[in-house]
């Protein structure tokens, strides 16, 4: 692979396909510089956040479920920053000790809250879930525009580039392998240069994507997990069980009825 690409960088010609490249094909590189600066920031910034999250959302599984009061963690002041499954939690029991204070139920000298309040709880620990994957999934659109407008971007300068060389052939009425290569090889480079960038992007936004995936799909069980345990823990279920009573009752009525 090196001896090929040895010709290529070799005495310069690559520094003279570049400077041999038109205007417009000038500028499209521009833009895919610019687009690749973006694109490895995000690679950058990205994974070190999944990493992040990844160890941090481990280690406070772990503590979670070693405990059985789902206020444990919050009471004991413990803090996993950077899981998403944490910042979860948080606005989670947050939610619950403003029921419980303002909004208790007494069951046998035990503050609980009721259906209604605990729907409330619900609601927060969607939201919540919704506003970790929101933060997960931001900057991936940079990647994805990479990976697919990269190589249309660089296409676009090389197809500008050979029909500015061969006008200026025609122009000048001299088809000479001579006249012909610097323009084809400067315009050859913007296709160069956006493979260069979309790789890398797609490497990165598919390895990035599945991990994402994996959070998410993470999260959701962990938020059905948290609210089965504050409903068994600090729901008031009578007007439930009253309701689920009356029914069964209602129902072997009508069948001696019937």
């Amino acid at each position: 692979m090196i001896q090929y690409l040895q010709p290529v960088l070799a005495d310069g010609a690559l520094q003279f396909a570049i400077e041999k490249a038109t205007p417009e094909g000038k500028a499209t590189i521009g833009v895919l510089l610019v687009l690749s600066l973006f694109s490895w920031t995000i690679i950058i910034t990205k994974f070190r956040q999944l990493y992040i999250a990844r160890a941090a959302a481990k280690k406070f599984f772990a503590a979670y479920g070693a405990t059985r009061d789902p206020l444990d963690i919050q009471k004991r002041g413990e803090e996993f920053d950077g899981a998403p499954a944490y910042q979860l939690y948080e606005r989670g029991a947050a939610e619950l000790a403003y029921q419980l204070k303002h909004n208790p139920v007494s069951v046998s000298g035990q503050q609980r809250i009721s259906t209604a309040s605990f729907a409330a709880v619900k609601v927060v620990l969607e939201e919540a879930a919704s506003a970790e994957a929101m933060s997960l999934e931001k900057g991936m659109i940079v990647l994805s525009t990479a990976v697919a407008g990269g190589p249309f971007i660089g296409l676009l300068g090389t197809v500008w580039g050979v029909m500015s060389t061969f006008a200026g052939i025609a122009v000048a009425q001299q088809a000479s392998l001579t006249a012909m290569a610097p323009g084809v090889a400067a315009a050859l480079v913007a296709t160069v240069t956006g493979l260069l960038v979309a790789i890398p992007a797609m490497f990165g936004y598919n390895f990035m994507v599945t991990t994402i995936r994996h959070i998410t799909q993470e999260l959701d069980g962990f938020a059905s997990r948290y609210a089965n345990q504050i409903e068994h823990a600090y729901v008031d279920n009578r007007d439930i069980e009253e309701k689920i009573a009356g029914a069964i009752k209602r129902q072997e009525m009508e069948r001696m009825v019937a």
